[in-house]
């Protein structure tokens, strides 16, 4: 099995990775929005909007 980031052979103590970094990279990606999981059940969508826009006016009136 090879590792969905690099390409490289899996270590068991990181699989389905080969490190902590290619581990933590999948990690970033789930975070930030790159991978998602697709809906297209119409109140998903208008949840996840009312959300985002919810923790972005409370980023805003966060004094750091």
């Amino acid at each position: 099995m090879s590792c969905p980031i690099c390409g490289e052979d899996t270590r068991p103590d990181f699989r389905p990775f080969c490190s902590r970094r290619c581990a933590d990279i999948d990690l970033v990606r789930w975070m930030n929005g790159t991978y998602a999981v697709p809906s297209t059940e119409q109140e998903d969508l208008e949840n996840a909007l009312e959300n985002a826009m919810r923790e972005g006016s409370e980023k805003e009136n966060a004094p750091h």
